[in-house]
């Protein structure tokens, strides 16, 4: 496995408390231990309840088709149709979508207006000349119009692949050019804190050094904060809207097994890795995990803060949610912007119901101090969610104890880019809680937790947590295609097995705590960066010979820390500055390192390797321990000292 041979597991202390869920909650739960039974004497075909969740065209005869990896592989359905159609004979005028944007605007789509908007979009995106299969990149902040962008693609069959609207124009390049998009929807602009960005600028950057012709859809956001001016290729989403207002575009019929979307993740390789989610699975797992992991109810109001560019905002702001018929607040911008009473009033104003945001959130709203959330009426919550990394006994205590009035069940979910949707997480209305601890494998998911021969380890010791079932939301490329685990070094005694990257204990009831990344990802506030993409990037900048990035600690949280080692002579103000705008350009400003250090040399061993596992600790102000086996042990010091000055 990457980076096993210098990673250390440390287990620390385990938390030992458990929580059992509130009585009122457990009694209007939608799930009970009785359904749950059913992956005990069932096995696969118990997955048939998410798969029923769901409308399909084309009902499906068969759950999982071990041979060839594929959930609901006979059925037929459209996305769309399931997060949209379905809910109008009975909600039209229920709100599907409440937007409060950056400037303090904020607009309201019904399930009927927004029906309306996504028929529109698809007819427009059609007489583009998109059809079933092609790829439609979508650049654009936390906006109504990208979920209408997202529900026109999947009704007519194309396949959306959404770009955080952070990234840098290197970064859209890079992805539409593996993923050959020929179609582009893009806002003018976003907000960043309250400054105008323009993505207009950076889309004519990305066309002009790709080798196919782009069609391009612009949506104003910025207004008259930013001009630009149209090409041959370009079009404005409001004029193609109004073109095609009041035409209605048949969903087209996908199998189970077609793709839904792509997203790409960091890798290992330095390059972002593709990640293809179909259809059927990904949507009966979202759907099911958001009614049994979240209690989401079609009369729930929902928040989540996380940004619809990555893949929680894929499952758990749009799939999940609009496939149960809820109603999602949307909020542009991070969670812990300032106001600091902002998300507080937020759900006061909108009576959410349920709230799922990060432990790195979490931990801000610590520190600005519980005043501020108490200012606000907060007696509309029944249900608190953690996402995107680890969360502590300390900061879980805190949400479950200042923002749930300990009445509210906290679900602590793992899962990642690649699972679709959660895969170890408690239960609420079943399942202790435990702080500091995500809680058991999904019912109809095993788990384990193996060393690096892949023997599985004790209880209550570190290892690599492995997932050893399919699960309906996996992607394609666990599928039909190559398996990922194949690809590693440690594989656990079983037929089947995907190698998480993540380190794990568990004890004998299989409550899982999640210690972190091994492999070569930084896990920062639930984003997922390469280190070899970094050092990569940092090696290309002048002046630099060597560099190695790891994690850690800012503000409680993982932070990038990146080391390297400048030419003799170079300039170090300029050299930062370099690092930091190399990154930007490439990525963008949000993966700029939390710290930069320059250092003569960098620790290595004997044999000339970098020791990483070195650097973690003097980043996270750990014991060094003893350091004369490295090459080079006079450095230690030096880069400890430099690491932690002001």
């Amino acid at each position: 496995m990457a980076g096993g041979e210098e990673f250390e597991l440390e287990t620390g202390e385990l938390p030992a408390e458990r929580i059992a869920p509130p009585q009122s909650f457990m009694e209007q739960a939608n799930v009970t231990p009785a359904q749950l039974q059913r992956f005990t004497e069932e096995g696969v075909d118990a997955w048939e309840m998410a798969g029923d969740l769901l409308t399909w065209d084309e009902p499906y005869r068969t759950v999982f088709d071990e041979d060839a990896g594929d959930w609901f592989p006979d059925g037929q359905l459209n996305a769309a149709a399931n997060c949209l159609d379905r809910h109008l004979a009975d909600r039209k005028n229920q709100r599907a979508l409440v937007w409060e944007g950056q400037l303090g605007e904020t607009r309201t789509e019904t399930y009927l207006e927004l029906s309306r908007k996504v028929n529109a979009f698809a007819a427009g995106l059609r007489d583009l000349g998109v059809e079933a299969g092609d790829v439609v990149t979508l650049h654009m902040p936390v906006i109504p119009e990208l979920v209408v962008a997202m529900l026109a693609c999947a009704r007519i069959g194309a396949v959306h692949a959404v770009v955080f609207a952070g990234f840098s124009a290197e970064a859209l390049a890079t992805r539409m050019a593996e993923s050959e998009s020929a179609y582009l929807v893009v806002s003018d602009g976003y907000y960043r804190r309250g400054d105008a960005v323009s993505l207009t600028n950076r889309a004519e950057t990305v066309r002009a050094g790709l080798d196919q012709e782009v069609t391009t859809v612009v949506v104003d956001r910025l207004d008259d904060r930013h001009q630009y001016s149209l090409g041959d290729r370009d079009h404005r989403y409001e004029e193609l809207l109004a073109a095609h207002s009041g035409e209605t575009v048949d969903p087209v019929t996908r199998a189970a097994t077609d793709e839904l979307f792509l997203i790409y993740t960091s890798g290992t390789t330095g390059k972002p890795k593709r990640v293809t989610h179909t259809t059927g699975g990904y949507l009966a797992h979202t759907a099911w995990t958001s009614h049994a992991v979240l209690d989401i109810e079609p009369s729930d109001t929902y928040l989540c803060t996380a940004d619809i560019g990555w893949i929680t905002g894929h499952s758990y702001i749009v799939y999940g949610p609009l496939a149960l018929g809820a109603t999602v607040l949307l909020r542009e911008g991070e969670a812990d912007q300032t106001p600091k009473t902002k998300l507080w009033e937020l759900v006061e104003k909108h009576a959410v119901d349920i709230l799922y945001t990060s432990p790195t959130a979490i931990r801000t709203f610590m520190k600005w101090g519980e005043e501020y959330p108490a200012e606000s009426d907060l007696s509309s919550l029944r249900l608190l969610g953690t996402v995107g990394e680890p969360i502590n006994p300390e900061v879980w205590r805190w949400l479950y104890e200042q923002i749930g009035n300990e009445e509210c069940p906290v679900v602590d979910t793992w899962w990642q880019t690649e699972t679709g949707g959660h895969l170890i997480t408690t239960i609420p209305g079943v399942d202790e809680m435990q702080p500091g601890t995500a809680g058991p494998p999904l019912p109809g998911v095993e788990a384990t937790v193996v060393d690096e021969t892949g023997t599985d380890v004790d209880p209550n010791t570190g290892g690599y947590l492995a997932i050893e079932t399919p699960w309906p939301g996996m992607p394609r490329e666990l599928s039909t295609e190559t398996r990922w685990a194949e690809t590693s070094d440690v594989l656990p005694d079983s037929e089947w097995a995907y190698m998480t990257g993540d380190g794990a204990v568990m004890v004998e009831d299989e409550y899982v705590t999640i210690l972190g990344r091994v492999d070569d990802v930084i896990n920062v506030g639930g984003r997922r960066y390469g280190t070899l993409e970094l050092e990569s990037i940092i090696i290309g900048v002048e002046d630099v010979a060597e560099a190695a990035v790891v994690s850690g600690h800012e503000d409680h949280g993982q932070g990038i820390y990146a080391y390297a080692n400048p030419a003799a002579g170079a300039d170090e103000t300029a050299v930062r500055a370099a690092i930091n705008r190399a990154i930007e350009q490439q990525i963008g400003s949000f993966a700029r390192p939390d710290r930069i250090v320059l250092t003569p040399e960098l620790p290595k061993t004997s044999s000339g390797k970098i020791m990483r596992r070195l650097l973690t600790d003097i980043a996270r102000g750990n014991d060094l321990g003893d350091t004369s086996a490295l090459r080079n042990p006079e450095v230690v010091g030096e880069i400890d000292s430099a690491t932690n000055s002001d």
